[in-house]
């Protein structure tokens, strides 16, 4: 992808002039969250980028780098979350963290993606899922409000962050706009791709039931969510939502939420899966399918998993700090908020 000469070239004093206003934007949100979250309790924490195991979603893919020691070469990879790191913390015996945390996943380049960005992610002990949804929805008041504005904006769709969320269950957008009924559909992939091309929406002939999942979400509701007010979008299938834990009251579904203002996903939250067991076999099955697809699997990380045993409940999140800058400050594309833009 050619990149425009005005981000190719941003050292340029002129063009600096140009993004300068979007970079103090930046600089100000940062500043108003990091006082927000002082103001809430939590301590900021630190998590080390380079990890034995990057992640463990299919289709998130990292960058690795080999540490020459004197025990040899091992290699690392640079994370994409600090949850592996986050979650340890809670089991040593921290409650309330946030981590400002440079994170990096290769190939993801746009006006929304970048290789290399911020990511806020926080983690509440004993907290459920409503309580960090409440966080979220706080944090893009404070963002609009430190700017002097009153709406989150991109491109043409404008999004309240003062008015009353809108909370919607997967099973309720589907519903709303594609007519499918998600329930009857959950372990059906044959009636599940039937519905879905009756709704007008096209994948490859081999599309695993979560592809099709993927492909409805981003044709026929994702634009939709988070105009004029803040969504967030509930209940997710269970196995769509690899580290989040099954609801109580119906286990085919998880306790997971993304937020969405102007049709952007801005943040992605768990009530947090504690149960080692069978977050090795999520694990296992994600890289088992991430091998056939992309020839390539990630290792677990093994501490990780033994501090599951000892980790309290939690509920965590993590927020795209720059698109929410990008929405609060009404910039064009990630690159207008990020200080040295990649490439």
């Amino acid at each position: 992808m050619a990149l425009e000469p005005e981000i190719r070239n941003w050292h340029q004093p002129d063009i600096h002039a140009d993004r300068r206003p979007f970079l103090m934007a930046r600089h100000r949100v940062k500043s108003a969250l990091r006082v927000w979250f002082e103001a809430e309790g939590f301590l900021e924490v630190e998590c080390g980028a380079l990890q034995v195991s990057p992640g463990n979603e299919t289709h998130l893919q990292a960058f690795a780098t080999v540490y020459e020691g004197y025990e040899g070469a091992r290699p690392f990879y640079l994370h994409t979350s600090p949850e592996f790191s986050c979650k340890k913390l809670l089991a040593a015996g921290e409650t309330q963290i946030v981590d400002f945390a440079r994170v990096w996943r290769n190939g993801e380049t746009g006006p929304l993606h970048s290789p290399e960005f911020t990511m806020v992610e926080w983690y509440r002990a004993g907290a459920d899922l409503r309580a960090v949804m409440e966080d979220c929805t706080a944090m893009c008041r404070v963002a609009v409000d430190r700017l002097e504005r009153s709406e989150l904006i991109w491109r043409d769709d404008v999004c309240d962050p003062h008015m009353e969320p809108e909370y919607l269950s997967l099973c309720e957008a589907f519903q709303r706009y594609t007519r499918i009924d998600l329930e009857s559909v959950l372990e059906d992939r044959e009636a599940f791709a039937a519905a879905a091309r009756a709704a007008g929406i096209s994948f490859s002939v081999d599309a695993s039931w979560s592809d099709i999942f993927s492909a409805v979400l981003v044709s026929k509701v994702e634009h939709r969510l988070g105009q004029g007010r803040l969504t967030f979008l509930h209940s997710y299938p269970v196995c769509e939502a690899a580290l989040a834990r099954p609801q109580p009251d119906d286990p085919r579904f998880a306790e997971r939420f993304e937020l969405y203002a102007c049709g952007v996903e801005l943040a992605n939250g768990f009530g947090e899966l504690t149960d080692p067991v069978e977050q090795r076999r999520r694990f296992e099955a994600d890289m088992d399918l991430k091998e056939q697809i992309y020839g390539v699997r990630y290792p677990l990380d093994e501490q990780f998993l033994l501090a599951l045993e000892t980790m309290p409940d939690a509920s965590g999140v993590a927020l795209g700090f720059e698109r929410l800058v990008m929405l609060s400050a009404g910039a064009r594309r990630i690159e207008d908020v990020i200080w040295t833009p990649f490439g």
